[in-house]
């Protein structure tokens, strides 16, 4: 029966975040599944090793998502 259920479970792929210091620079990155806790941290499309320390470009953050259910329908009402 455990296994009918995983078949209707959806995977949360994981995000990539970057930490920002008071000036915009990137300081840490992070890969996971939910937002991590804390001020300062956005989510962003890939990591860059060469934005370590550097400005993060406008471009590279994707826009705060809404929050969802935290279980999905099986019929999408």
């Amino acid at each position: 029966m455990n296994r009918l259920w995983s078949l209707f479970s959806f995977l949360q792929p994981h995000r990539c975040f970057a930490r920002l210091d008071a000036m915009g620079r990137c300081q840490a990155f992070k890969h996971c599944k939910q937002p991590p806790v804390g001020d300062n941290w956005v989510e962003i499309e890939e990591v860059r090793l060469n934005w370590l320390h550097q400005v993060l470009p406008a471009s590279a953050r994707i826009p705060a998502r809404t929050p969802r259910s935290a279980a999905p329908t099986l019929l999408g009402l």
